[in-house]
């Protein structure tokens, strides 16, 4: 199977890459496959969605529901602001009418139209999800399932009944398939891991689209540690927990300049950004799947302790340490 490094590090919202970023996917694609495309959009008046097995049982606590309404207006998780959510998930709850694709509004009462269906399965995932258009006459017009399977990845029911999930195939130059693969490859080409892994990429992309995609990322992670480190306030929850990382981002930044040469300081400062994006990610904000939301403070605290520590640090030795990460997995 050929994996991208951009299948593995993918741009969305928290706090989880199977209960958010995939349902938020499938409801956009519903929409736009099925209604938007065939020109059936206009005659909708009534929309269902349902989120079955696990997806219920966590739903609003990962931010499902959300996740749904927003997909349903449109939104993909890669390209959503982070700061106009509450303002539309508020509009759409107080006037009980959404804006389908961002250009077709109807009644919209989530009482009614979303369902959690917290003891029932369907059949191929436990993370499942169905979404039915009815038109004036409350006649289907279009019903599709979908499977959240992890780390944003979304399958539809006909693929997944079918056995039509068929790996990508596409030849490389350096294939592997493990870590003893991966060090004989790179002995036999007498190429680092990130040069093979670029090598690779360019069998889906040219050097520019990789390049700009890498810097996307990174731009990414970096907006994530700031919004972590300057957002205060209480987690979402019923726990109640309160941001953590902007008091200690402050406390850090207080220590004199010879504190940094104490290993354990600059320890301190990876933590930090982990624990940024963590709060970010629990928040619902804009997090780089690494490869999934759960783990996605590891990678970009890592950079940033290269970017800031490390002596020498530049554009391409992040591009390196991603392509490399990419390639362990």
């Amino acid at each position: 199977m050929s994996v991208s490094t951009f299948d593995l590090f993918k741009i969305g919202i928290g706090p989880s890459s199977s209960h958010t970023v995939g349902p938020m996917r499938a409801a956009e694609r519903f929409v736009h496959r099925w209604l938007l495309d065939p020109g059936r959009l206009p005659d909708v008046v009534r929309i269902r969605a349902e989120v079955f097995g696990s997806l219920a049982l966590t739903g609003r606590g990962h931010g499902t529901d959300t996740a749904v309404l927003l997909g349903l207006e449109g939104h993909r998780p890669n390209l959503i602001d982070p700061d106009i959510i509450p303002e539309t998930l508020a509009r759409i709850r107080s006037s009980k009418r959404i804006n389908l694709m961002g250009q077709h509004a109807i009644a919209f009462d989530e009482k009614r139209d979303l369902a959690l269906n917290k003891r029932q399965k369907l059949p191929y995932h436990t993370n499942g999800m169905r979404f039915t258009a009815f038109d004036g006459n409350d006649a289907v017009i279009a019903t599709r399932d979908y499977y959240s399977v992890g780390g944003g990845f979304v399958v539809n029911a006909d693929d997944a009944a079918d056995d039509r999930i068929v790996p990508d195939q596409t030849p490389l130059p350096y294939p592997f398939k493990s870590g003893d693969e991966l060090l004989a490859q790179a002995a036999r080409s007498g190429l680092s891991i990130a040069q093979m892994m670029f090598e690779n990429e360019k069998c889906w992309r040219s050097e520019d689209e990789i390049r700009d995609g890498l810097r996307e990322l990174w731009a990414a992670m970096q907006a994530c540690v700031t919004r972590g480190i300057r957002s205060e306030g209480t987690l979402p929850g019923g726990l109640h927990v309160g941001r953590r990382a902007p008091a200690l981002y402050r406390e850090l930044s207080a220590r004199p300049e010879a504190a940094m040469r104490d290993p354990l300081t600059t320890l301190d400062w990876v933590n930090l950004y982990a624990l940024a994006v963590n709060e970010e990610n629990a928040a619902g904000g804009r997090v780089v799947t690494a490869p999934t939301n759960g783990a996605a403070g590891i990678i970009p605290a890592v950079l940033h302790y290269y970017d800031r520590f490390c002596p020498g640090s530049n554009e391409q030795g992040v591009f390196d340490f991603l392509l490399t990460a990419a390639a362990i997995g």
